[in-house]
């Protein structure tokens, strides 16, 4: 049988760039290791950039969008519409992603795979995979076409933003309703019920919070004898923004294109592409751990260090946005700072 196209083989990291960009650290007029986490992930984009000095100048973002059925379940503070609402203020740059990517001279392409509402909007990448996606609470969320091609769509962005020469791509998310599909798929993976996982999302109160919780305990009993592998639970419990990221990150690593991570959404996803081609991990960097409880547990399970810790749970892909300029300092320090021979510094003695 042919493997499917998220099966395939990731691309290995240069070995041979990482022993070098660590041979370089070694040599700049600092203390060894001084720089902390800026040294690690400089070193890890010059294994994946396959150069001794990387280099984050052009910086791609895709916001995958789409409605979750299980809405109709008073899951979430606002109301469904907001989905195409802010479509539109992503496109009109007035969203935080917006002003974020233009800060970053970054390119910002935004894609909606399914509102309830079907929308036109001048800037916005329509794909229509269905009016939102079914209320997981009473069946399958998506069906098995409608799976497959939202994988396809993460995996067409990133093959976009591989064209345009992008060296970093971000993912992010809009969808109202998103944090308890997210939720529930991350009981799945961690094995754990939703009232340790379960939270505020836009901004619940605890009663809210408890209704979401019974809400995803009750979906996982429905769907959990029929789930047996990470797909499956994506195709019973996810959303179509969700798969989107997974295929971006799966085709990512493929490609050989680095892959920021934002907050408890897009880390869910990055969890289930992960587990479905584990070569993938190898292409994440982390950007931060956000407000939403579940998000550490996440970042734990996939044995990540996050750049930043600001308490953010706005999703969109703010929070690796946020994160872009420490990866520029980052590579910036590392390629040009002096070594102790050039500077004509001492070294510290062996």
């Amino acid at each position: 049988m042919n493997q499917a196209w998220w099966q395939q083989a990731c691309r290995a990291p240069d070995e041979a760039a990482r022993a070098q960009a660590e041979a370089r650290q070694q040599q700049l007029t600092k203390p060894a290791g001084s720089l902390g986490q800026l040294e690690r992930v400089a070193i890890q984009l010059a294994a994946l950039q396959g150069r001794e000095r990387p280099s984050i100048e052009r910086v791609a973002i895709g916001i995958f969008a789409g409605d979750h059925g299980v809405v109709a379940e008073g899951v979430s503070a606002f109301p469904q519409e907001v989905t195409g609402q802010m479509l539109g203020n992503f496109v009109a740059g007035g969203a935080a992603i917006s002003v974020l990517a233009r800060q970053l001279g970054a390119a910002l392409e935004v894609v909606d795979l399914g509102t309830v509402q079907p929308l036109a909007l001048p800037g916005v990448r329509h794909l229509h995979l269905g009016a939102g996606t079914a209320n997981l609470a009473q069946g399958p969320a998506l069906t098995g076409e409608q799976a497959q091609l939202a994988l396809q769509a993460g995996r067409d962005a990133v093959l976009r933003a591989q064209q345009d020469g992008a060296e970093l791509f971000i993912g992010g998310e809009m969808g109202i309703g998103n944090t308890t599909v997210a939720t529930a798929l991350a009981c799945w993976l961690l094995d754990c019920p939703a009232a340790e996982l379960a939270g505020p999302g836009t901004g619940l109160d605890d009663a809210g919070v408890a209704r979401k919780a019974a809400v995803i305990d009750a979906a996982l009993a429905l769907h959990g004898p029929a789930i047996g592998e990470p797909l499956e639970a994506l195709r019973r419990l996810g959303g179509f923004e969700i798969l989107a990221l997974v295929g971006a990150y799966l085709a990512g690593a493929q490609q050989g294109v680095p892959l920021l991570v934002d907050g408890f959404i897009c880390s869910v996803a990055a969890l289930a592409a992960a587990r479905l081609n584990p070569g993938c991990r190898a292409w994440l960097l982390f950007a931060h751990q956000g407000a939403e409880p579940g998000h550490r547990r996440l970042l734990q399970a996939l044995a990540a260090e996050p750049l930043l810790q600001l308490g953010l749970r706005l999703g969109e892909g703010s929070g690796a946005a946020l994160a872009v300029p420490l990866l520029q300092l980052a590579c910036r320090l590392h390629g040009e700072m002096a070594t102790f021979a050039e500077a004509a510094v001492a070294e510290r003695p062996a």
